[in-house]
């Protein structure tokens, strides 16, 4: 049987992506579980789950099995598949304005590009325009990945 998942479970899964935070697909329930780096590395040291409070010990016997590769879980697209700069670089190209398009371009180069890019955004009063873009970049990404991992979705 194969396993059929929510589209929306998978977007929160890349939403939760960072760098010490991963999120991963159970096979078996069509779940989404975000592991953090702690909790990966208590596995690849063989920590004893007792050592960990309640609420993380179901998350460290996660990720031992995700460290003993038992193929009950897929990892989603990092945050580095993900590439949020190039989102928001094709944002700013979207734009009919192209007084608006060039500032935001130029706001998204250098150091601080995301800090500017949020402060334009807000200042055009763009923002809810920018995250249906992104939402709608990542659902894109997500479906990719279902397909390319033949992988059923539902989509609400």
């Amino acid at each position: 049987m194969a396993i059929r998942v929510k589209l929306d479970d998978i977007i929160e899964g890349l939403e939760l992506q960072s760098d010490g935070r991963y999120a991963f697909l159970d096979k078996r329930t069509g779940e989404v579980v975000s592991i953090s780096d702690e909790e990966m590395q208590a596995a690849e040291d063989d920590e004893p789950i007792e050592d960990f409070p309640d609420w993380q010990q179901d998350l460290v016997r996660i990720a031992k099995e995700i460290v003993d590769e038992t193929g009950d879980y897929i990892d989603l697209p990092t945050k580095f598949d993900i590439d949020e700069y190039s989102i928001m670089e094709k944002f700013c190209l979207s734009l009919d304005d192209s007084e608006m398009s060039d500032d935001l371009y130029s706001a998204i180069k250098g150091s601080g590009a995301f800090r500017r890019f949020k402060d334009a955004i807000n200042e055009y009063d763009i923002a809810d325009d920018w995250y249906k873009y992104r939402n709608d970049a990542l659902k894109e990404i997500a479906i990719e990945w279902c397909q390319e991992n033949d992988i059923e979705f539902e989509d609400k």
